[in-house]
């Protein structure tokens, strides 16, 4: 089988402190494999070579994304080297029994223009100059049949079912694909041709993670102290609904690339239980501050509605810069709190609309519908037209006050378009208002 050269590690890692080694090794932390192991090698100042994978399903990293990204910063800052491995092959595994909705068959096109789109996400966490990202088509393009039959002869079904996912639906009864149980020896694999020390996923990658630290055991391919990988797990980010991890098939997410008022606005929307979560996962406020939050909020010494603005104020920043988190926050106040208008509404000219085509039969009535989800995205109310069209499909959008589920609709002057809680689009004559539209 075809391994990647060796990548040849250079310079030194700086050696954390106490305090700063617990910080990394403890919060935001659901389960180091094996522990030690890591701490020896942190505070042996050789640099690391620190995997995660991505699966570019959608074109979207959402703040679930953003909790293992940042534990990934945490270490670059010392020194250590960050490998994001897209997932370029593995995403094209999907269940097309319909058994797993988080789990799509993708086309090779489609794959790539996700994965495109989210690169220059990352960068809002992670310091490129310490990034490399490695597609795994540079190993599994050369593959041959032979090839896979001799990495899934490595393991046997009965090891693999004992992932939680394939062993429940074992057990119901319920379709499981061949080609599903080869993913976790894809996956596995990377950590073989990367060479990783350590791999970084959610909790319910455990086992998927640890099936690489075994292939790299059984090739030869060692990491710290001349042990294969360890594997750093992190928390799972529960999503807006209160119940479900946040998840893009689910859409119940916040993504980072959201504009600054609608971020705030959907951190606003957070179960008041969720606050002390969010706050441990995705702010760097201290132990004490932490503390004090989770003890205000048990002993009702505090409006929740404080917190979770501050909750806002630190997370809009962190992704925005300061400045937009406290304009995110006056409008808020003002819309939200004060019941008053918003006080940027966008002027749009019917002229600049985007126009649907219509039948010839809708023509000849003088029928004209507009596209208005890229209505939406050309003036800036969205960051992409998938996200644009997403919010209508889930009913974000309203004009005149009624929320519509069509792409398609008839616009004319006067109309009010709501995008969410809190942006606007108002349908002008373009005779008598000015309009900016990208392209």
């Amino acid at each position: 089988m075809p391994v990647s050269k060796t990548t040849a590690r250079r310079g030194k890692a700086r050696i954390p402190s106490d305090e700063e080694l617990r910080r990394i090794t403890q919060r935001a932390v659901a389960e180091i494999v094996p522990e030690q192991q890591l701490v020896e090698a942190i505070r042996s100042g050789r640099p690391l070579r620190l995997k995660m994978g991505f699966d570019p399903t959608r074109p979207v990293i959402t703040l679930g994304w953003a909790v293992g990204l940042r534990k990934l910063r945490q270490l670059q800052d010392l020194g250590h080297q960050v490998v994001l491995i897209i997932g370029d092959w593995t995403a094209r595994i999907g269940d097309p029994s319909g058994q797993s909705q988080t789990r799509p068959m993708l086309s090779a096109e489609e794959v790539k223009a996700n994965a495109d789109t989210i690169l220059r996400q990352f960068y809002r966490v992670l310091d490129e100059k310490r990034t490399e990202i490695r597609w795994q088509s540079e190993w599994f393009d050369p593959f041959t049949l032979a090839d896979v039959v001799r990495l899934a002869a490595r393991f046997t079904v009965a090891q693999v079912l004992q992932r939680d996912d394939f062993a429940q639906r074992y057990a119901t009864h319920k379709p499981i694909g061949i080609h599903e149980l080869i993913y976790p020896l894809l996956q596995a694999y990377d950590s073989v041709a990367i060479q990783s020390d350590v791999e970084f996923g959610g909790s319910d990658q455990k086992f998927n993670i640890l099936v690489g630290r075994e292939l790299q055991a059984m090739m030869g391919v060692t990491g710290p102290f001349g042990q294969p990988q360890c594997a750093f797990l992190v928390p799972l980010l529960v999503g807006l609904d209160g119940t479900h991890k946040m998840s893009q098939s689910l859409g119940n997410y916040i993504a980072i690339e959201d504009l600054p008022h609608d971020m705030y606005g959907k951190i606003m929307s957070l179960p008041d239980a969720l606050m002390p979560h969010y706050f441990e996962l995705l702010t760097d406020l201290p132990e004490e501050d932490l503390a004090d939050i989770r003890r205000s909020l048990d002993e009702r010494s505090v409006n929740p509605m404080e917190v979770k603005m501050r909750l806002a104020r630190e997370i809009v920043g962190q992704f925005h810069g300061a400045e937009a988190a406290r304009e995110a926050e006056e409008e808020f106040v003002r819309v939200f709190r004060r019941r008053e208008a918003p006080e940027e509404v966008i002027d749009a000219a019917i002229s600049r609309l985007p126009k649907a085509k219509m039948s010839p039969d809708a023509q000849n009535q003088g029928i004209q519908a507009y596209d208005l989800g890229a209505a939406i995205y050309n003036f800036g109310l969205a960051p992409s037209l998938s996200e644009a069209r997403r919010l209508i499909k889930q009913g974000a959008i309203e004009i005149n006050g009624q929320k519509v589920t069509s792409n398609l609709n008839p616009l004319e002057p006067g109309m009010v378009i709501r995008v969410g809680k809190h942006r606007f689009l108002r349908i002008v004559d373009a005779d008598k208002h000015p309009q900016t539209a990208k392209g």
